[in-house]
């Protein structure tokens, strides 16, 4: 396995590993993503699997010794399975999580205690500034929450609009009907009625790009696409509901 390190943003790295033959003959990729400040961020750690090889590129980037802040989506295995050796890795970082997640399962799990975060409280990274967005079962789980860096205007949004195979790291193309071919195949995407109306909260920030955990970072104006993904969820529920 190779993890491909790409600047997808103003020091926003994309770190990469493609699986191939997972989720079928296309292949799969696993993204995590290294925000590079005073106070450097990563969101996503990994499989443990994965760690060798994702370590090795964060560290092409910059010293472990400046990592300061690790975060995720939510409590799995490609999210937040390697946490603790992450902070094996880099002896100043520690976990950061909203609130629920620190209750139900990362203070128990981690080995550092985690910082709490509220809906909407600002990370200042000292040259970049995360907000932490609350989104349960958005794509899933109770404890899910997304990351929406100001500076760039880049929103990390975990599972949403998952692309199979191996594409480029930067993309200005289609990626809505490729993950709404995905949505329909795998189903992985929690469909309540807050599905949609937390989609379009993201669209109402008005990000000029997406950082896919798996697929192609998207840049240029991507409150539309996010819209379309609201409606195709709102759309699937009422089918659901209706029959």
């Amino acid at each position: 396995m190779e993890t491909r390190s790409d600047e997808v943003a103003d020091r926003i790295y994309r770190l990469s590993t493609f699986m191939p033959g997972l989720g079928g003959p296309a292949g799969f990729t696993f993204n995590q993503y290294l925000i590079d400040a005073d106070e450097p961020l990563l969101y996503h750690c990994g499989q443990r699997a994965l760690f060798p090889s994702v370590v090795e590129a964060a560290a092409r980037i910059l010293d472990l010794k400046r990592l300061r802040w690790i975060t995720f989506s939510h409590g799995e295995a490609d999210e937040s399975g390697a946490l603790n050796l992450w902070l094996a890795a880099a002896p100043n970082a520690g976990p950061a999580h909203g609130r629920v997640g620190c209750n139900i399962w990362l203070a128990d799990m981690s080995d550092r205690p985690p910082r709490a975060l509220a809906d909407g409280e600002i990370l200042d990274l000292g040259g970049k500034r995360v907000r932490h967005l609350d989104t349960p079962h958005v794509p899933h789980d109770w404890d899910a929450s997304l990351l929406f860096e100001e500076t760039t205007a880049t929103l990390f949004c975990s599972d949403l609009f998952t692309q199979l195979g191996d594409g480029p790291a930067v993309t200005s193309s289609d990626i809505l009907a490729p993950a709404i071919a995905v949505e329909e195949k795998i189903n992985a995407t929690s469909l309540t009625i807050v599905t949609a109306p937390t989609v379009r909260r993201l669209a109402a920030l008005k990000p000029r790009g997406l950082a896919l955990m798996h697929g192609p970072a998207f840049t240029g104006d991507a409150a539309p696409v996010l819209e379309g993904l609201a409606d195709y969820y709102a759309g699937k529920l009422r089918q659901a509901v209706l029959g």
